[in-house]
């Protein structure tokens, strides 16, 4: 990347104190529902604050068409399907599905990878994967070859788990280290490379510092949970996340979004991407499928 983020705790305490000010004071949603028009969605003053304050991007999607299909949102959506009991038939739905919606990518467990590729591949969707899933305790070694593995069969962009543990360790330079291992081997292949970092196990310091590791080490994104852990994605760590990496890196929302005005709220806290599993219901408010559904 063109730029590091310097790193103190002058400079973390005070992109924590800013970010978390602005967007708990004008947040009026209790998981995901706006009660009172006064979230980042609906209140233009509260959006501006915030960029006063100094966020590099605020983005929002567009109204919904009238036959309620949302194609802005559906584009920046990863169809995602990683529950251990996924069946063949579910991921091929789930393929169907990512086709119609033109969903950005569906994100599958390595072992569909192959078979993704295939259904996917004269469409303009990509094949995402998962490693180190969901722990990301695994070794760099094990995480480079799952990730060489993942691309051969096919996969175009790469989620991987960090190693909490290392993190809440104060290990950084592990945590760069096996992040910018996965990097290098997806880039050399010309795919995305997103970090989890699991804010649902962070400390708003470790969420900082994660992100930061993530820019040094060359990542494209930054992904807040694997939805397997406590917690999901929030407005604030959304926020708190995009004013970290600024423009350097994209930010996905992941873990928990299951709704239109859960995913407007986190695009306009500056998601670029939206990982989630009830991905037809977001874009059509029609109940979900059965292979959305975890």
């Amino acid at each position: 990347m063109s730029h590091q983020p310097v790193i103190n705790k002058e400079t973390i305490v005070r992109l924590i104190d800013e970010v978390l000010k602005e967007t708990n004071a004008r947040s009026c949603c209790s998981d995901g529902y706006c009660s009172d028009h006064h979230c980042v969605v609906h209140n233009k003053e509260g959006v501006v604050n915030i960029v006063r304050s100094g966020a590099a991007r605020v983005t929002a999607g567009v109204g919904v068409p009238a036959d309620g299909f949302d194609p802005a949102i559906a584009s920046m959506i990863d169809h995602t399907l990683l529950k251990p009991d996924a069946s063949v038939a579910e991921i091929e739905q789930l393929c169907r599905e990512a086709r119609q919606y033109s969903f950005a990518s569906v994100c599958i467990n390595p072992s569909f990878v192959r078979s993704c590729a295939q259904h996917l591949r004269d469409s303009s969707v990509k094949v995402c994967t998962v490693i180190g899933f969901p722990l990301g305790a695994t070794t760099t070694h094990t995480k480079e070859a799952e990730a060489r593995q993942a691309l051969a069969d096919g996969a175009r962009e790469l989620d991987m788990v960090v190693h909490v543990g290392m993190l809440k360790s104060g290990d950084y330079a592990y945590v760069e280290s096996d992040i910018r291992a996965v990097v290098e081997v997806g880039h050399a292949r010309g795919a995305v490379v997103k970090v989890i970092i699991e804010t649902g196990l962070l400390t708003d310091d470790e969420k900082v510092r994660a992100c930061i590791l993530a820019v040094k080490a060359g990542a494209d994104f930054v992904k807040t949970s694997t939805g397997f852990a406590k917690g999901g994605a929030t407005v604030g760590d959304i926020a708190l996340m995009r004013r970290v990496v600024g423009d350097a890196l994209g930010v996905k929302a992941s873990g928990g979004v299951r709704t239109k005005e859960q995913a407007e709220a986190l695009i306009a806290s500056g998601a670029d991407r939206i990982g989630a599993s009830a991905s037809v219901k977001i874009v059509t408010g029609a109940m979900e499928t059965a292979a959305a559904a975890y």
